[in-house]
């Protein structure tokens, strides 16, 4: 008997409507290994079944796992050759695989197809921006406008993410679109369960409890920033937690994270309602947001308020348009006086950089050589270790005008795209440039990379949307870095870094004098050596790299956004003084 109830629970378990319920359920509740396993048994028990291949799919990208989705994706294609949403899905994969030209066919194919479909829109624009294909994003940017001035902002504004906005429409098109964004999701979550997890009193705690929310405690470029800060804090006020929604990648700085934390907790797997129930429980006074609209963000937590006080920093650089987030962490020089207007949040201004930095970060004593990158040996070396979709038509001109005025120079950039070599070297050519004076390489270890900017002599910065940790490095490496500042919170970043690390003097007030500073600079080479001089000793003693000296200014800013909270007063802008890091906290 017992026998033969078993044999009934197994044929049951195998039924694929059974096993759809169970993956389904997983799925909701962002168990996604265990989604993705049942999924793929009703793939292979139903090896004609459309629906089961494309959840597979679903499941596989949801945990990243992009090459493994693109053959499942293709099965689903050749299945169902008209179905937009598998090219859209596919063009997500390639596009995260760094091939943006196969993304590209199919985020076309997936518009053809449904030519409503926002996302595909709005994707394809970000694969043509990360392969610097600046002709296809002018079509693309004049369709959006057109679009746009025939559609109300609910259906213009998904055409384009927020983070791609920053660079094609900085200003106020980029401010209404995060606007949008936030109100589709905080009305995406009216009527759930989680609602009730809303927050807006303070807590009676002998600490300020902080919680950092992001999926980049890894390695990742954020990480690497903010490598010194949790474990920095006064632990006689400040209480930290960490809420990662990103991989646990084993890595030196995800353990050193996790040991720095007071709290570490793994919520990848959790629902957005779930996390802020967590928040909640947690009894955080202040969270902060460390992603925002970047890959991989999850606002949706935040939209459920779960804490008094909620703070943008760091991983987005621009508003969240979000009524759900309070303030925007920033300085003087990235947001000076009556650049408020930018920004949906009230602006809190530390002094110094905004930006927190690891003034212990290691730097790689392998004693590299120009060809071990295919540099020239008795070439000037410019190099922008900049994501290559930070690139815009602009910059690039002037890049080729100082290339021209510097005929014994070369471009050093980083490889990420096959796509966008040809596009920049087909740009360099059209302006009589030698495309071979581009010079592309691999990405290397952190600590290899920050080595290797030895071989530069000179760091030029983007435009639109400037170098952050990359301009960063480039000065703790000890390479001076030229920029010039825009009307923006991202195009102003370098120029807040060099202000704190002393150097000032490399600020361009117009793209004319960045190009003349560029080519004085590699004309000069005792100019260039004070400059180097300069920030070698500056290093050491500078706020951008001192750790313990930034942590007291944040602290600061905490304490005033608590002390507001707490008083039930407004939330409002205002600035941190200096003088709050020249004694050693209580």
């Amino acid at each position: 008997m017992l026998l033969r109830l078993i044999r009934t629970l197994f044929r049951r378990r195998k039924n694929p409507a059974t096993l759809n319920a169970l993956a389904l359920d997983h799925y909701e509740r962002r168990e996604l290994d265990k989604a993705e396993h049942y999924f793929r048994a009703i793939a292979l028990e139903t090896p004609s079944d459309v629906t089961a291949w494309t959840n597979l799919a679903v499941s596989l990208i949801a945990q990243l796992k992009h090459a493994a989705a693109v053959p499942v994706l293709m099965k689903v294609v050749d299945m169902q050759p008209d179905l937009a949403e598998a090219h859209l899905d596919l063009g997500v994969c390639y596009n995260r695989l760094r091939q943006n030209a196969d993304a590209i066919s199919h985020y076309k194919k997936a518009i053809a197809l449904k030519p409503d479909l926002h996302k595909a829109h709005a994707n394809l624009v970000n694969a043509h921006l990360d392969c610097c294909d600046w002709n296809a994003v002018d079509r693309w940017s004049a369709d959006f406008r057109r679009y746009k001035s025939r559609q109300p902002g609910r259906l213009w504004s998904q055409r384009i993410e927020p983070f791609s906005a920053l660079t094609l429409f900085p200003g106020k098109t980029c401010k209404e679109v995060a606007i949008y964004r936030a109100k589709a999701i905080a009305h995406s979550i009216k009527g759930q369960v989680g609602a009730h997890v809303s927050h807006r009193g303070p807590y009676a705690h002998e600490k300020i409890r902080v919680g950092y929310v992001s999926a980049d405690f890894h390695d990742h470029a954020t990480a690497h920033l903010t490598f010194g800060l949790y474990g920095a804090h006064d632990r006689g006020a400040f209480e930290v937690f960490a809420y990662s929604m990103g991989p646990a990648d084993g890595s030196s700085y995800r353990m050193h994270i996790e040991q720095t934390c007071d709290h570490f907790v793994d919520v990848r797997f959790e629902t957005a309602e779930r996390t802020a129930e967590r928040i909640r429980a947690d009894e955080i006074d202040i969270l902060v947001d460390m992603k925002g609209y970047t890959a991989n963000g999850r606002p949706q937590i935040f939209a459920f308020r779960p804490a008094p006080v909620q703070v943008s920093y760091l991983g987005y650089p621009g508003t969240t348009g979000a009524e759900f987030v309070d303030y925007f962490i920033s300085d003087h020089i990235a947001t000076p006086t009556g650049y408020e207007g930018e920004f949906t949040e009230k602006v809190v201004r530390l002094p110094g950089s905004y930006q927190v930095n690891d003034g212990r970060q290691e730097i790689s004593d392998h004693a590299f050589v120009r060809a071990d990158f295919g540099l020239p040996e008795d070439a000037f070396v410019f190099c922008s270790f900049n994501r290559l979709g930070k690139i815009d038509r602009t910059i690039f001109s002037a890049w080729m005008e100082i290339l021209r005025r510097v005929p014994s120079a070369v471009l050093w950039l980083i490889r990420e795209d096959p796509q966008a070599e040809v596009n920049l070297r087909r740009e360099a050519r059209s302006r009589n440039i030698d495309p071979e004076r581009l010079i592309f390489s691999e990405k290397v270890s952190k600590a290899e990379h920050l080595a290797r900017h030895r071989l530069a002599d000179l760091f030029l910065d983007t435009y639109i949307y400037n170098a952050h940790t990359g301009a960063s490095d480039a000065l703790w490496a000890g390479l001076p870095v030229v920029t010039c500042p825009g009307k923006t919170f991202a195009s102003r970043v370098a120029a807040s870094l060099l202000c704190a690390a002393e150097i000032p003097e490399l600020i361009a007030a117009d793209l004319a004098q960045y190009e003349s500073m560029a080519v004085r600079l590699a004309g000069n080479p005792k100019m260039l050596r004070e400059i180097h001089g300069k920030l070698a000793q500056s290093r050491a003693t500078c706020a951008l790299f001192d750790t313990p000296r930034f942590v007291r200014h944040l602290e600061a800013a905490y304490r005033r956004m608590h002390e507001i909270c707490a008083r039930g007063g407004a939330v409002q802008s205002f600035s941190v003084s200096a003088e709050v890091a020249k004694s050693p906290p209580a």
